[in-house]
């Protein structure tokens, strides 16, 4: 019974023959509508091969084995049913008949504004109200019982290979479509809508160019030219000059046209100056997106004109119709929208991060050493959260409140870290990234990029090196001193032998420990993620001028200390929310994923040497003897390389991608950096005993630059 429903009402069960037996313009307006768009299915759905009961999908191709093929014909298969449909009807006038008042009744039937002017645009301009349309019109079904022609358009041309086909339409084909269809009523009808979605078009431009939103963000220099105030006015005068009897001057019209596109090339240029402000001053996506919504309408408002002014308009309704066609597909997918208004946040976000990541490479002996340095200090402040972290699980709280403090722990211990101008190695990676592919800046690389990318990938595995090494050598005999030294004053080490035990059980690399090893570096990446969106909303609102400017933090701290609060914020703002964004993920994501019923863990390097070093002092010499501790040791490096790599591919791809950067040149990176390794193997290990050649030396200044609080 199903298959007999679904032979009934598929598309290929309604033939030409059914199709035009069916026509009806006096039927009911969803009816007709409905007609309408089984036509475009017959159209569009290709014929079954003979002796195959498999239906085939539409192919844009031509099918093997048909006349068409043989004669070279390659036209896409709705193309070929159109051209054989206005055969039919040529030659069948008590077919067309019918065929041409349908047509006629749903192309002035309903609101052609609808489709010129509004559809494809947003009725409002933010980002969340498109995403919440675009969920609704992905979930609920639509009606062809609509007045709206852009909602029926969508009906009709909603499959994504339309505006293809609709593309390939040669002009003979379009005459003969409007032969069929137009006569002077239908095109007086049409002209006017076109003037009317002009006015509609050119007051939104007008409405935006002047919003609170975008107007402040403009050239003021573009602005004093006062692009958006007369634009309405001049729709206006371009509506009062045109017949719609079709008797206009055509000289008059053309000039007040061209009038009016340089006008509209004038709020372009407006517009356009509000992305040098977005880089400046922090990314706000609605912005982003009322900026698109602004440009989009007025491109739609120079087609309108062509097709105004244009003696042949027959030549340029197709293209409105692919790129109505194209609407349809680009107003479906969420994927779509957040690429193309998220990629200049997503470039910001990562520039931040490279800012910061500059901080962490190391280019010479003297940055290599200070490098070391600091990372053993950031590994003595470890080894205090390590026996800290087994204090708070010792005293026994819920798997959440536990995460809480857990998460607590490390935060204050990381930004700790960092306010001593110590280092955390893991975190070098996913701020690294950034930076190294900016110097793939360009797209097709020569030498000199190759061979200086080369150079920071040393400097990079060099650094990296340098800040585990430095780590792991102060974690690990700090944690075994701090046990020995509570075991002689308390009696027993801070560790007791049965958490060494379950330490070693959990750490070896005979477990999850790699893939947990893996989560850890995506929760590393998603941590410079958040550091960069904190600081770009810090510059966007402008909270650093706040600071430095409210009356009433000036009357509480004085001016000057005001402004060095100001300064100090700004400059450390990515490396606390880092910091902080790290350490309760670290404490909480597994947490949260046990209410699932996720038994996810984190494996970071650092902090899981500080805990195998703490389970050694517990259980004493005897722990070389034991299988466990070896496979736990074997883990070590594994774990940090496995934070590293997938943390730095991570934040390197969206780095990429925000640049809207397509590397053809992977071969002759990875065939560099091959010789770099068989020529200069200790080049990744060492740093180069001369100067460090000039530029690489040149750096922007750090964030992180001011690591003193202010007083």
């Amino acid at each position: 019974m199903i298959d007999a429903l679904r032979r009934r009402w598929s598309p290929r069960a309604w033939d030409l023959t059914a199709l035009l037996n069916a026509a009806d313009a006096r039927a009911s307006r969803p009816e007709r509508h409905l007609w309408l768009i089984r036509l475009v299915e017959w159209l569009r759905s290709a014929p079954p091969q003979p002796g195959n009961r498999n239906e085939l999908r539409a192919d844009l191709r031509t099918q093997p084995g048909t006349p068409e093929a043989s004669n070279g014909d390659v036209s896409p298969w709705p193309l070929r049913r159109l051209r054989h449909l206005l055969n039919v009807l040529e030659r069948h006038p008590q077919h067309a008949e019918p065929v041409r008042q349908l047509l006629r009744s749903a192309l002035t039937g309903t609101d052609v504004a609808a489709l010129l002017a509004d559809f494809g645009f947003a009725p409002r301009a933010s980002l969340m109200s498109e995403l919440g349309q675009r969920m609704r019109r992905a979930l609920l079904p639509g009606t062809p019982d609509t007045a709206d022609l852009g909602e029926l358009f969508q009906l009709v041309f909603r499959h994504p290979d339309d505006a293809r086909w609709l593309g390939q339409v040669d002009a003979v084909t379009w005459r003969r479509l409007a032969r069929l269809l137009v006569d002077e009523d239908l095109s007086a009808h049409w002209r006017g809508a076109v003037l009317d979605s002009i006015q509609l078009l050119a007051a939104q431009v007008r409405a935006s160019g002047l919003s609170g939103t975008l107007r402040p963000r403009m050239d003021e220099r573009l602005l004093a030219q006062r692009p958006f105030h007369h634009l309405a006015q001049s729709a206006q005068h371009l509506a009062d000059m045109a017949d719609l009897d079709g008797h206009a001057a055509p000289d008059g019209l053309q000039r007040q046209a061209d009038a009016l596109r340089i006008q509209l090339h004038a709020c372009r240029r407006a517009a356009n100056s509000v992305r040098a402000h977005l880089e400046e001053s922090g990314v706000s996506v609605d912005v982003v997106f009322e900026v698109a919504q602004l440009r989009e309408r007025v491109r739609r408002i120079e087609t309108l004109l062509t097709l105004l002014t244009s003696p042949q308009p027959e030549r340029d309704w197709p293209g409105l119709m692919v790129e109505l066609a194209q609407a349809v597909q680009d107003r479906r997918g969420l994927r779509r929208l957040f690429a193309r208004h998220y990629s200049l946040l997503a470039r910001k976000v990562t520039e931040r991060s490279a800012e910061t990541g500059e901080h962490y490479i190391t280019r010479n002996r003297e940055e290599y050493r200070s490098m070391l340095w600091r990372a053993c200090g950031g590994g003595a402040v470890v080894a205090g959260t390590t026996l800290l972290k087994s204090a708070i699980g010792a005293l026994g709280f819920s798997a959440f409140w536990g995460g809480f403090w857990a998460g607590i722990n490390y935060a204050g211990s990381f930004v700790l870290i960092q306010l001593l101008g110590w280092t955390l190695a893991t975190k070098q990676p996913a701020m690294t990234a950034p930076a190294m592919a900016a110097k793939l800046e360009g797209g097709s690389l020569d030498d000199e990029q190759v061979e200086s990318f080369v150079d920071e990938v040393t400097h990079l595995i060099r650094s990296q090196m340098a800040g585990i090494v430095g780590n792991l050598a102060a974690v690990v005999p700090i944690v075994l001193t701090l046990q020995l030294a509570t075991a002689a004053v308390f009696g027993r080490p801070a560790i007791s032998v049965e958490e060494g035990r379950y330490v070693l059980a959990h750490l070896t690399l005979l477990g999850p420990t790699l893939l947990f090893a893996a989560f850890t570096g995506v929760l590393l990446f998603g941590s410079s993620l958040i550091a960069g969106w904190i600081e770009n909303a810090f510059v966007l609102h402008r909270i650093d001028s706040a600071i430095a400017w409210n009356p009433r933090i000036v009357q509480l701290l004085g001016q000057a200390r005001a402004q060095r609060w100001a300064t100090w914020w700004r400059s450390n703002i990515s490396g606390l929310a880092a910091n902080v964004s790290l350490g309760l993920m670290l404490g909480l994501v597994p947490a949260l994923a046990l209410f699932f019923g996720l038994p996810l863990e984190v494996r970071h390097v650092t902090l899981g040497a500080g805990q195998i070093a703490a389970a050694a002092g517990a259980l004493g010499w005897a722990v070389l003897r034991e299988p466990d501790f070896w496979w736990c040791l074997a883990a070590v490096p594994l774990v940090g390389a496995l934070n590293l790599l997938v943390s730095f591919v991570l934040a390197f791809r969206v780095a990429m991608r925000s640049r809207g950067l397509r590397l053809q040149d992977r071969g002759r990176l990875q065939a560099a950096l091959r010789s770099r390794l068989r020529s200069q193997p200790m080049s990744f290990l060492r740093p180069p005993a001369g100067p460090t050649p000039e530029h690489l030396t040149t750096q922007p200044p750090s964030i992180l630059s001011s690591d003193r609080t202010p007083e």
